[in-house]
């Protein structure tokens, strides 16, 4: 394998983006209505973060980390590992990314949403992103709205919307918080990087693709393009070549045996018929 250094991150990609996009229509119909209930969900955090930071830090962190362990489980193990086989690996990340979330919220009462300033207004602003930015991608990318991602249905908002939400807080066991949804959003990013170039790279421009050498295989290449029905008229025609060799043959005839003209005949025979031929192609 010593020509290594000439693949690239889309040539291990396992899966097209037609077939990514459908695993989320399948995704979404398999769950319809769900995808409301988790976006009032998202509403509700909001509302509560900007009205009772302090009070209502339990609920915020039980209700996330349920919608974690869900994603996990539904999402990325029981549909995306189906393509990707590296999705049953990360499905435990989201699942430990719950329990965290679990005993820093609910159990210990580790953490508080009032952080205010440019940090919170920032935090404010990916949550709304993750909840109506990113489904609106899909039809603004050209997808159907079926292929959208939804907050607590799909990972990357739900990831997203909690990257906003701990940036609202405060606690000890923050920093525990935050490594998985950087890191999945990090190789989310990556994918979609390598399936936008696979793409490209399948509806590259005639002009970038390189042409054909000029040679009789070139010439023999473009008539197997041609549409049966033209084949079958070419070939019910007299066939050019021997019309070619008969030509300057005829043509010489009266030269006598042995001498130059004679011996130069079959070259002339030759190229006659390579420029015809050229000329039909």
């Amino acid at each position: 394998m010593s020509e290594w250094w000439t693949y690239r991150p889309e040539d291990f990609l396992l899966f097209s983006p037609r077939v990514y996009w459908r695993m989320f229509e399948l995704h979404n119909a398999a769950l319809w209505p769900l995808q409301v209930l988790t976006f009032a969900a998202g509403l509700i955090i909001i509302l509560l973060v900007a009205w009772r930071p302090r009070s209502s830090a339990r609920w915020l962190a039980l209700l996330l980390a349920i919608l974690w362990i869900f994603v996990g489980w539904s999402f990325l193990w029981n549909r995306y590992a189906a393509i990707n086989w590296a999705a049953a690996y990360v499905a435990p990340a989201f699942a430990v990314e719950g329990v965290l979330l679990l005993v820093s919220g609910p159990l210990l009462d580790g953490l508080a949403f009032d952080r205010r300033g440019l940090a919170g207004w920032i935090g404010y602003f990916i949550l709304a992103f993750a909840l109506a930015g990113q489904p609106l991608l899909a039809p603004l990318q050209g997808r159907d709205w079926a292929s959208s991602e939804v907050f607590g249905i799909a990972p990357d908002p739900t990831a997203i919307a909690t990257l906003g939400l701990l940036l609202l807080a405060r606690g000890r066991l923050l920093p525990l918080l935050l490594p998985i949804p950087v890191l999945w959003c990090l190789l989310s990013g990556i994918t979609l990087r390598t399936m936008e170039s696979r793409k490209r790279g399948l509806f590259m421009p005639r002009w970038h693709s390189p042409l054909p050498p000029a040679s009789g295989r070139s010439s023999v290449s473009a008539d197997r393009l041609q549409p049966r029905d033209a084949r079958k008229g070419r070939r019910s025609k007299p066939s050019s070549s021997a019309s070619s060799r008969a030509t300057p043959r005829s043509a010489n005839s009266s030269a006598p045996p042995g001498s130059a003209a004679t011996a130069l005949m079959p070259f002339v025979g030759m190229s006659a018929s390579r420029q015809k031929r050229s000329f039909e192609i």
